[in-house]
């Protein structure tokens, strides 16, 4: 891999692991959430079940074989923090867990991948653990407010806010419904909770430009794309956009006169679909084809976006957002 002047970067990609062999990840998967996380193993090629003691390292190797066999450079990579509620005591919720200390490990033994920490505000230890994070080498900082249930304007979470301002670490929040892990209050995926840390400075993603998930939840792209209009420190990616329901705002964002401030990922591992860019008259049969031969799946959604006619800085552009590093 040789990184370009102006790397490609994938902005939006998951770790996961069952913490079997020492990683301290976990999984509870069950119901609708055990069928998609079948779905997600499949669908990059996993030889092993989600609870085989060697599924953390598999799952390290062929992400970094996606990455290495792309087009692109780099991979953001997230970690997930656990649930934790007003008082900061942790709860039982959630489907996954991802703790930094394991995130940083993969990063500095591979540097393709650039770490993204997650750090639910709720927590007593959020500032020291922030503050740690930073020390490490965070790029972002990862949280699902409407799944890790954190609305981000409450001013108890403004000295948490101030830090990453102060840092430049921005934050990249879930926005947009959720299929793939619970959901505690579905008020917080809406972007206009995001209003506070974008007052006091924070660079804020809005991950999948606040589309929706399924055909129940609200789409909230013209409230983005408002609040883009008002804070020149909002940005959001185009994560998941090439699966069945969030394709319907693809056209949209090729559109959206907020293009530079549009980011590439891909959500990985969420499968990415061929059909959805063609039905919706973005791309012609023979592309369609032309990606469903592409196995590697971050391959595949870079391709599907060059196609529909996302330019190439759209795939660029996140290098001047996330915190630098090394700091000088």
């Amino acid at each position: 891999m040789n990184p370009s002047p102006s790397p490609k970067i994938d902005g939006h990609v998951h770790l996961v692991g069952n913490g079997r062999s020492g990683s301290g990840c976990w999984m509870r998967l069950g119901g609708w959430h055990r069928m998609m996380g079948e779905m997600m193993r499949r669908s990059i090629g996993m030889p092993v079940s989600v609870t085989d003691p060697d599924f953390d390292r598999i799952y390290v190797e062929r992400l970094l074989r996606h990455v290495r066999e792309s087009s692109l450079d780099y991979a953001l990579l997230l970690a997930q923090d656990e649930v934790y509620d007003a008082a900061g005591r942790k709860r039982d919720f959630g489907s996954f867990y991802v703790p930094n200390e394991y995130l940083f490990e993969v990063c500095e033994k591979h540097p393709e991948c650039l770490p993204a920490a997650s750090v639910h505000p709720s927590r007593t230890d959020a500032l020291e653990e922030l503050d740690r994070c930073l020390a490490r080498g965070a790029r972002a900082l990862k949280l699902l407010p409407n799944c890790h249930d954190i609305h981000c304007s409450d001013p108890r979470y403004d000295r948490f806010w101030e830090r990453m301002a102060e840092a430049g670490l921005p934050l990249l929040a879930h926005t947009g419904g959720e299929m793939t892990v619970p959901v505690a209050n579905a008020a917080y995926q809406d972007p206009r909770t995001l209003r506070r840390p974008l007052e006091i400075g924070v660079k804020v993603i809005a991950a999948h430009c606040a589309s929706n998930s399924s055909f129940w939840d609200k789409n909230y792209f013209t409230e983005l794309q408002q609040m883009m209009q008002q804070f020149p420190n909002l940005y959001a990616d185009t994560s998941a956009l090439n699966t069945p329901v969030r394709s319907g705002i693809l056209r949209d964002a090729l559109h959206t006169v907020h293009a530079d401030r549009l980011l590439h990922g891909s959500d990985f591992p969420v499968p990415i679909g061929t059909w959805y860019a063609w039905l919706r008259g973005l791309i012609d049969y023979d592309d369609r084809r032309q990606a469903a031969r592409i196995e590697n799946l971050l391959e595949r959604d870079y391709i599907l976006k060059r196609m529909a006619g996302f330019e190439e800085a759209h795939f660029t552009q996140i290098s001047k957002v996330l915190r630098p590093w090394p700091q000088h």
